[in-house]
């Protein structure tokens, strides 16, 4: 099992890959990776507060209960765009300047759920 420190360092990891598969013009990779990266980050906080974190509900409450505690409703919304980043994987509609925009919005997503880590 992962610990904290290395589902965050995953995460960040998940995110450059993500942004240099946009570069090479791999859509599916990129929004596969950029999908992992959110839900890594929140693995890791939830770990960290012993919460339940594994599956997509799972996540999603996690990050429902992080939004409350830091007064925070955008991290729900940033982590639906991450969502959308995995449903691309498999369904591969959105085109590169979306793909690239929403991997800027999982960036701050995770920037500030690291920041209360």
């Amino acid at each position: 099992m992962a610990t904290v420190e290395e589902h965050i360092v995953t995460s960040r990891d998940f995110l450059a890959r993500a942004e240099q598969y946009v570069v090479e013009e791999d859509l599916l990779q990129a929004s596969e990776k950029g999908w992992g990266a959110a839900a890594h980050m929140v693995k890791g906080l939830a770990k960290r507060k012993r919460w339940q974190h594994g599956g997509h509900r799972a996540l999603n409450v996690a990050v429902n209960r992080l939004a409350r505690e830091a007064g925070d409703d955008q991290l729900n919304v940033l982590f639906s765009v991450a969502a959308s980043l995995h449903a691309n994987f498999y369904e591969d509609w959105m085109p590169q300047g979306m793909v690239s925009a929403n991997l800027a919005q999982v960036r701050q997503f995770l920037d500030r759920l690291e920041g209360m880590a």
